[in-house]
C-alpha cells in the first residue's frame, strides 16, 4: 500500500534532517536496539560499530529511502545491495518491527521538538512501507537460493580443506561441504558470510569474505586479510581468528553465496580495477572471464604498496600469459628496492586518468568493475567521471557499510 500524499511530502521534506543528524540518530538507534534485543548484536559488525561506520550506514539508507520514497527505482542498486546483505545474514521478517520501533524512538529523542507526532507518524508509515518491500524481496531471494542445486538457507557446515598463506597478512581458505553434498553455484564477485563463536568474545560474530575462485568446483575459496586496527579500534577479531587459530580439518559455518557486485554486461571490453585486498572478488571475475569468455577483451589493473603486499601475483600473471584477451597491469605506490631493480610493476604512484588512457586501447568504451579501500575507489571514480564513463558502466564494491561507498563516490 502506497503512502498518502500528506505523509509522502512530510517524509521527503524531513529526510535531509535525518541525514544531518545521522551520526547521533544511528548511535542512539543501536543503543536502543541492543537494549531491546541483545541477540541482534550478532548481525552487526562490532568493529564498524566502534568506528561509527555502521551508525552512518543505517541512517544514510533511511535517508536515501525517504528522499526517494515515491521513486525507489532511483536507488534500486542500494535496495538490491541491502537485500543481498540481509539475506546473507539471515534477517527475518519478524525482526523488522523491533528495528522500526528503535529507529523511530531514536529519531524522536535526537530531533526533540522537531519530531512532531505528525512527522513521526509519517516516518512510521514510510518505514512499514519500505520494510514490506524488503521482506518480499528477501523472501524471493531465500526461495531462489533454497531451490537451486546445492543451495541452502541459514548456515551450513563447511570444512577447511586447504589453508594457503598468500602474503604475510593474507590467507586463502578452501572450503568443502561437511555433508559431502553439492555446493550452490555463485556469480563471480559474490561473497560468503561466516558465523563464528570465538572464545572470550561475548557475541557471535558474522563477517563477509569475497569468493576468490571460479564457481562450479567442489569447494569455495575465500581470501582474508588480517585487520590490524587503528589504535582506537582493536584488531579484527574474526580475521585474526581465521589467521591464527583455524586449521585444515576445522568446521566453520557459512550462509549461501550472496552479493550484487557481479558482471552484468555482455560483449564489450571489461576493465577490472582493484586496490589491496579488494583484489579478491575481482580475481574471481578474472578467472570466470578467462574460462567462459576467452575472446572478450579484459584489462586487470591492481594497485598495492609493493610486491610484499601483492596477493595472487603469480596466479594473475599466469592467467594473462595463457589468455591473449587478458592484459595485466600493476601499480605500486611504495615499491621496494628489489621491485625497482626488477621493474616488476608498470607504474609507481597511484592509478590516475592519464595512465588509464595510455594502457586501454579501447578507451572508455568498456565496463569498469572496481573494488578496494574508499580512497582508492574515490580516486578511480573521479578519473572515470572525468573520462565521461556513464554511471551504468561504473560498478563498485567496498568492504565497508554502504554509506561509505555512496558518500565516497
Amino acid at each position: 500500500m502506497a503512502l498518502d500524499e500528506n505523509k509522502l511530502e512530510i517524509v521527503k521534506s524531513t529526510a535531509p534532517v535525518l541525514k544531518e543528524n545521522s551520526t547521533d540518530i544511528g548511535k542512539r538507534f543501536y543503543e536502543l536496539l541492543f537494549e531491546k534485543v541483545p541477540e541482534l548484536r550478532n548481525i552487526f559488525n562490532q568493529t564498524n560499530q566502534k568506528r561509527g561506520l555502521q551508525q552512518e550506514a543505517l541512517v544514510y539508507s533511511v535517508y536515501a529511502a525517504g528522499e526517494n520514497i515515491d521513486s525507489l527505482e532511483n536507488i534500486d542498486q542500494l535496495v538490491e545491495r541491502i537485500a543481498e546483505k540481509h539475506v546473507s545474514l539471515g534477517v527475518k521478517p519478524e525482526q523488522y518491527p523491533v528495528v522500526g520501533e528503535a529507529l523511530i524512538q531514536a529519531v524522536q529523542e535526537i530531533l526533540g521538538d522537531a519530531a512532531t507526532e505528525e512527522v513521526l507518524d509519517a516516518w512510521r508509515a514510510a518505514y512499514d512501507y519500505i520494510a514490506n518491500l524488503f521482506i518480499e524481496l528477501e523472501q524471493k531471494k531465500y526461495n531462489e537460493i533454497e531451490e537451486q542445486e546445492g543451495g541452502w538457507t541459514g548456515f551450513r557446515a563447511l570444512v577447511v580443506d586447504e589453508k594457503i598463506q598468500e602474503t604475510d597478512d593474507v590467507i586463502s581458505l578452501c572450503l568443502k561441504a561437511k555433508d559431502g553434498k553439492p555446493l550452490a553455484p555463485y556469480k563471480a564477485g559474490q561473497y560468503l558470510t561466516i558465523k563464528v563463536d570465538i572464545a572470550g568474545e561475548p557475541y557471535t560474530h558474522m563477517r563477509q569474505y569475497s569468493l576468490s575462485g571460479v564457481s562450479g568446483k567442489d569447494y569455495y575459496k575465500i581470501s582474508v586479510k588480517r585487520e590490524t586496527g587503528d589504535g582506537n579500534v582493536p584488531d579484527g577479531v574474526v580475521s585474526s581468528y581465521l589467521h591464527d587459530e583455524v586449521k585444515v580439518g576445522d568446521t566453520l559455518e557459512f550462509s549461501a553465496p550472496a552479493g550484487d557486485f557481479t558482471i552484468t554486461s555482455e560483449d564489450e571490453p571489461i576493465v577490472l580495477l582493484s586496490g589491496g585486498i579488494g583484489l579478491t572478488p575481482v580475481v574471481g571475475m578474472l578467472e570466470t572471464l578467462a574460462e567462459q569468455e576467452p575472446h572478450r577483451p579484459v584489462a586487470f589493473i591492481h594497485a598495492t604498496q609493493n610486491s610484499s603486499t601483492h596477493v595472487m601475483k603469480e596466479h594473475v600473471e599466469q592467467l594473462a600469459s595463457e589468455h591473449p584477451n587478458i592484459s595485466s597491469f600493476v601499480c605500486y605506490d611504495s615499491p621496494t628496492k628489489a621491485d625497482q631493480t626488477s621493474q616488476n610493476y608498470d607504474k609507481e604512484g597511484y592509478v590516475d586518468l592519464q595512465w588509464l588512457q595510455s594502457i586501454l586501447p579501447y578507451g572508455n568504451q568498456a565496463d569498469f568493475y572496481c573494488c578496494g579501500p574508499a580512497p582508492f575507489m574515490k580516486a578511480v571514480d573521479k578519473a572515470l567521471k572525468e573520462w565521461n564513463v556513464p554511471n551504468d558502466k561504473r560498478h563498485y564494491e567496498i568492504f565497508n557499510p554502504v554509506s561509505v561507498l555512496e558518500e565516497a563516490l
